[in-house]
């Protein structure tokens, strides 16, 4: 059982994912997770709101099911898969991070200075999770879907939209990483 507690390598997981996905075209269903946030303000009775929710949510019950999958699979990762577990980061990146003001780089998986409690009351993460948030969904909903929808779905079915797609995404992390990230912390 030891190997459940050790990172996978890209030839465990890469078919692990091409087979979800031959089981998603199978059945005729598209992979991604941004449209449930569409489904669950349908379930809520945003369609009594705005005539775009006015869908049958039931016939994307099953992406529901594969967010559910994910919460779950996260809470239980990162509590019984990865506790007190170091990351083998290079001195490098943890020099730069520490620059920035993360402490316990390389030690943890979620930094506390963007997953701590302390996030939820402060303004400044407090304003960051909302503008977050806002810029996430807008920016999912704007493209069509979100990256794992075009990077796995689109990019398989050769759809070039998507390529479009997940080379903004890129952009997007490059300037996030290099121009943001340091300006906010």
């Amino acid at each position: 059982m030891d190997f459940i507690f050790q990172p996978w390598a890209w030839y465990i997981g890469g078919p692990l994912i091409a087979l979800s996905l031959f089981l998603y075209f199978y059945f005729g269903r598209d992979f991604g997770a941004s449209t449930n946030f569409e489904t669950l303000c349908t379930m809520a009775g945003a369609g009594k709101v705005s005539d775009y929710f006015k869908k049958d949510w039931k016939q994307r019950d099953f992406a529901l099911m594969f967010v559910v999958g994910l919460i779950i699979g996260g809470f239980i990762s990162s509590s019984y898969l990865i506790p007190n577990q170091t990351i083998d980061l290079n001195p490098k990146t943890v020099q730069e991070l520490t620059d920035l003001g993360f402490a316990n780089v390389g030690n943890q998986y979620f930094p506390n200075e963007i997953f701590g409690d302390d996030i939820y009351t402060s303004l400044k993460g407090f304003l960051i999770l909302i503008i977050s948030g806002v810029l996430i969904g807008f920016g999912t909903r704007y493209a069509g879907g979100c990256t794992s929808g075009h990077a796995i779905t689109g990019l398989s079915s050769l759809q070039l939209p998507s390529l479009l797609a997940v080379i903004g995404f890129f952009i997007g992390g490059i300037i996030a990483t290099w121009l943001i990230i340091p300006l906010i912390f």
